[in-house]
């Protein structure tokens, strides 16, 4: 035992569920942690050392520290609801990030008043610079090659799982959540042999118990070993719901440290939740489209960044059909371009069928569009992959030709594919069995297994 000031290092050799580790405490820790039952004096070697000894005499484990990412909106404020009613020592972080319409200031209130209500603590992290830098400036930049990006993805990389996590763990958290429709699962543990997907499940909980006379001391050594082990990532419960498209850049020491309490649950189950619960937000509306943009347009945002430039509108035969106000502020597959960006296309007849941009070219500020849903020029069927990222590493193998299924946009149908590395280009290669509709460049291929893991994904270009 060392005393340092106003914190105490405790050494222990019980295995604590997430590793067998020295774990710092300051003193508002101490009461909560252990039960003790009374009131703890000032901290010194005789205090720390009755309140330890208390401890260990009970079996108590030492609570696991969570930070959640609560949003202001039902889903992460059930998550932390979850999370203290599982035993956790619970802590609600709003994440104040760039935004153009005011609504962060009415999350946040809605944040800090579902925090009160839970009676657990509450921060903001002001994150907006750092915001700006990786997803704004990321944004704009993609568009300004002529990619489409997604910001949400590059969000999770780069703020939730990244800065967020860095900072907690920092300040002594064991884990971060955040309301996530999806499903962290165990896939194996270190020196034993991978199990199958119906024997993977969660990490225990604080508070659950094990039959057969088990105690808690042993309940945490199963915890720890199986933090040690492989990480899966799964499909949410909730299939209209389920965000792991989004989180295909997460790797296993970032998975080690993360929880995802809703991913079991409908949302109809979780609003039910936060009604029972009595939470302001139980009835709040779900965010829609880029978070940051609120009721800005995207187009009327990236022109604040890039110039308008007019340039002609062709069809798949090369004949112009109209003109365009720039070819940065449009993404494959965009309908109604006369609605929406003052695309004045031409047609001979009155019966005419829709029109989707199939092509842009940012050198030459041209669009091409086809017409009708099923034109041959929206389709994909071979598309080239960059970043690639794997969840489970042991998906990589020598040959590296990889049947799995993919998808190359949020919430479309899963569908056949080989995923394959080509040497000579040294790319990667993703091949359907059928045909992709809308494949745009700068999204995001994400690829799944027949199980429901979602494996990893890629950037199309």
């Amino acid at each position: 035992m060392v005393i340092e000031g106003e914190s105490v290092k405790i050494f222990a050799t019980i295995p604590l569920p997430n590793k067998i580790h020295e774990r710092e405490m300051d003193k508002t820790d101490i009461p909560g942690t252990f039960n003790a039952g009374a009131t703890l004096g000032p901290v010194n070697e005789t205090n720390m050392a009755r309140i330890w000894n208390k401890h260990k005499q009970s079996n108590t484990p030492l609570k696991r520290k969570v930070f959640v990412g609560m949003s202001g909106g039902v889903d992460s404020s059930v998550a932390a609801l979850l999370l203290k009613r599982a035993g956790y020592d619970v802590t609600g972080v709003f994440m104040r990030c760039y935004n153009l319409d005011g609504c962060a200031e009415r999350d946040a209130t809605d944040a800090r008043r579902v925090a009160e209500h839970l009676e657990i603590p509450f921060y903001v992290f002001d994150f907006e610079e750092e915001y700006k830098r990786a997803v704004v400036s990321y944004m704009v930049e993609g568009y300004r090659n002529g990619l489409t990006p997604n910001p949400d993805v590059e969000c999770n990389r780069e703020i939730k799982f990244g800065l967020f996590l860095k900072k907690a763990l920092e300040l002594g958290a064991d884990y971060v959540a955040t309301g996530h429709y999806v499903r962290r699962l165990l896939l194996s543990r270190r020196r034993s042999s991978t199990r199958s997907s119906g024997e993977s499940r969660p990490a225990l909980s604080p508070r659950q118990s094990t039959k057969g006379g088990t105690n808690l001391v042993e309940a945490t050594r199963a915890a720890a070993q199986k933090e040690l082990g492989e990480w899966g990532l799964f499909e949410g419960m909730d299939k209209g719901k389920d965000q792991s498209y989004f989180l295909w850049t997460l790797t296993q020491d970032q998975l080690r440290h993360c929880l995802f309490p809703i991913g079991e649950y409908k949302k109809s189950k979780v609003r039910a939740i936060a009604r029972r619960a009595g939470l302001v937000v139980a009835e709040k509306k779900d965010s829609q489209g880029i978070c940051f943009l609120g009721k800005v347009t995207l187009s009327d945002f990236l022109k604040s960044y890039i110039p308008e430039r007019s340039g002609a509108v062709l069809n798949t035969s090369g004949v112009k059909v109209g003109e365009h106000e720039g070819a940065y502020f449009y993404t494959i597959g965009q309908r109604h371009l006369g609605a929406e960006s003052k695309v004045k296309i031409s047609h001979r007849g009155v019966d005419t069928k829709p029109a989707y941009v199939a092509e842009k070219n940012i050198t030459t500020n041209t669009l091409v569009v086809a017409e009708g849903n099923n034109n041959p020029a929206l389709y994909k069927k071979e598309i080239t992959l960059t970043d690639l990222n794997f969840i489970n590493p042991k998906i990589h193998n020598s040959l590296f030709e990889i049947p799995l299924l993919a998808r190359v946009r949020y919430r479309q149908p899963l569908s056949k594919a080989i995923l394959s590395y080509k040497s000579l280009v040294k790319s990667y290669k993703l091949t359907f069995e059928t045909a992709q509709k809308f494949v745009a460049p700068g999204q995001s291929a994400v690829f799944y297994g027949k199980n429901g893991e979602m494996l990893g994904g890629g950037v199309i270009q």
